[in-house]
């Protein structure tokens, strides 16, 4: 075996972990794949002279890589938000396998890369490489070029957010998931007995006017007005997925990993009493966000 099948052979059996990497800093299968390849470049081009851990240096590259790529994303999110929610259309990137990025998504979780792409860069990069892949700080240190205490303290401000504010008792959330997660079934099952179920009597939803279709109503109330519109926008609760909203257990709808819609609900006595539906660009931007733990 020559040289180059030999650096190209231990670089393989590091692709996965760097793959894995780079998707949970980039949020995108096809970025991701891009972040890998530039790491296989810089690796081709200075051989392994002086390298002692392989993995942990090509870590450095694509986290740096990485780093680089989400600084330069501000410039191009230009996207438009301009279309009613349920025209918009789930397109991945030219190139991308839309069923591999679907796997990947899942078992990530769309709650937390939704969670992750709100946080700056540096953020972002030491909690992923820190909490998710166990890297230690002095590592990471080199990757953002900070001291390993300051590494540390980028880990744990990101680690605040990804867990979201802390309103509830476990007992209490985990109580609050349950009523969640049989409106949601409901919701996508197209069940009105057993949506009007979980709903209090006098539920009242109220939504932003980027939420409603033509002519809807600002608020609905009552558990039958409340369920039969439900039912009505049942093509967005295939993509709504549970996490922490406001301090709160609610739904968030995300089309191409970018988030579209929160649902912030209120339960009592195991009931859903309000729902307020927030699709306004500038709500979305200001409400809290956060990574439902636990089964």
């Amino acid at each position: 075996m020559d040289q180059s099948d030999w650096l190209a052979e231990r670089f393989e059996s590091h692709r996965g972990h760097l793959r894995a990497v780079a998707f949970r800093m980039l949020g995108s299968l096809s970025e991701a794949d891009d972040a890998v390849q530039e790491a296989w470049l810089r690796l081709s081009r200075t051989g392994t002279d002086g390298v002692e851990n392989l993995g942990g240096w090509l870590t450095t590259v694509v986290g740096r890589v990485c780093l680089d790529m989400l600084r330069s994303r501000k410039s191009r999110r230009e996207e438009s938000l301009d279309l009613p929610i349920l025209q918009e259309r789930m397109e991945l990137a030219d190139g991308a396998d839309p069923e591999q990025e679907a796997v990947m998504t899942d078992s990530v979780g769309l709650a937390l890369l939704i969670v992750l792409d709100a946080l700056p860069p540096a953020e972002r990069l030491a909690f992923v490489l820190h909490d998710i892949f166990g890297m230690p700080f002095d590592e990471i240190a080199s990757v953002v070029r900070r001291t390993p205490v300051a590494a540390k303290k980028l880990a744990s401000r990101a680690r605040h957010r990804v867990r979201g504010r802390d309103t509830l008792s476990h007992t209490d959330r985990a109580r609050q998931r349950k009523v969640v997660e049989a409106f949601l079934a409901a919701s996508r099952s197209g069940d009105l007995s057993a949506l009007i179920a979980v709903l209090d009597p006098n539920v009242v939803r109220r939504a932003d006017l980027r939420a409603l279709p033509p002519g809807g109503a600002i608020e609905v109330h009552g558990a039958h007005n409340v369920a039969t519109e439900t039912l009505a926008n049942i093509g967005l609760a295939q993509f709504a997925h549970i996490a922490v909203v406001n301090g709160n257990v609610g739904l968030i709808v995300a089309l191409r990993r970018r988030l579209r819609v929160a649902l912030s609900l209120k339960v009592e006595n195991d009931k859903i009493i309000a729902i307020d539906v927030i699709a306004d660009p500038v709500r979305l931007r200001h409400i809290e966000l956060g990574v439902l733990e636990g089964p």
